[in-house]
């Protein structure tokens, strides 16, 4: 069985890994973000991947979104050891898998790799427009992206892209790996972070056999069911949609403002628009995938 399962099915994915790490206590604030936990305590990355599972989630999100060569040897590690690390974090949810395998459920291992941006630790991920060109950001993300696919996910998660230009790279970037890939962008309304038409965005993975799903990520449930319409009308491909909660993230402040806005019944619109993969992304956590789970008549494993 292929990703993203049978026709007619739908998918729950997991929600913010950070956002449950951070419930436990960790300090995420240094610039490797989720993935300094890659080294310093592995065995927690796999009980909230278990976490997540447990509560119904069939696709686990690795800890790899912000781990890449330059951010990782910025802190210490070589060459060889940031490759180890990147392999480190789908052995991890191919493990917390692996824990649960006797209940006889399919479950998959996305391997994150997150945005040029998200490895300069700087919130640029959420602009994009970083003065590189496509050949420079395709050159940047397959060496990661050949070491997360050999370690053996189910699909590679090209998440909170911000604009075209590394849309273009990415997908030049995963051709002959071997590994299905999704392409979620970060948007703000109908428009990526960095400003340009959506539907131009989503014209990039047409005729892509690599990219088996679309959708967005990292953004307001209400930017959602626009995205689910276009996405379906422009691509053809089934679509993904894991948003935030909802709140809005004070970057001079360095907090979380507003009210969560994620909610189940919001998760029922998206799936009878079409969605077939739907999850959380930062501040959802597993009490809310749970709740994806009962508002999806046509899940999987009902």
């Amino acid at each position: 069985m292929g990703f993203p399962g049978p026709e007619g099915t739908v998918l729950i994915g997991d929600g913010g890994l950070a956002t449950e790490l951070e419930a436990r206590g960790h300090d995420l604030s240094s610039g490797l973000w989720s993935a300094r936990l890659l080294v310093d305590s592995p065995e927690e990355i796999t009980a909230v991947h278990r976490a997540f599972f447990r509560a119904g989630a069939d696709i686990a999100t690795t800890a790899t979104y912000q781990a890449s060569f330059d951010g990782l040897a910025a802190h210490g590690l070589g060459r060889a050891d940031a490759a180890r690390m990147l392999r480190r974090g789908v052995e991890l949810a191919q493990a917390a898998r692996a824990e649960l395998a006797t209940d006889g459920r399919r479950r998959w291992v996305a391997a994150s790799a997150g945005p040029y941006g998200a490895a300069l630790a700087d919130g640029s991920e959420y602009r994009g427009r970083y003065g590189k060109s496509v050949a420079e950001l395709r050159a940047w993300h397959r060496p990661r992206l050949e070491v997360l696919a050999e370690a053996g996910p189910d699909v590679l998660a090209l998440e909170t892209v911000p604009d075209v230009d590394e849309a273009e790279a990415l997908v030049a970037a995963v051709a002959g790996l071997g590994v299905p890939a999704w392409l979620t962008y970060s948007i703000d309304g109908d428009r990526t972070r960095a400003g340009q038409p959506l539907a131009e965005a989503f014209a990039v993975p047409i005729g892509v056999p690599e990219i088996v799903a679309v959708g967005v990520n990292c953004c307001a449930p209400s930017d959602v069911p626009a995205a689910i319409a276009m996405a379906r009308e422009i691509t053809g491909k089934p679509v993904i949609v894991y948003p935030n909660s909802g709140e809005g993230w004070d970057v001079r402040r360095g907090e979380w403002t507003g009210q969560a806005r994620f909610s189940e019944v919001d998760a029922r619109q998206w799936i009878a628009m079409g969605a077939r993969v739907v999850g959380g992304c930062c501040r959802v956590g597993p009490a809310d995938v749970a709740a994806l789970v009962d508002a999806s008549p046509d899940h999987l494993h009902r």
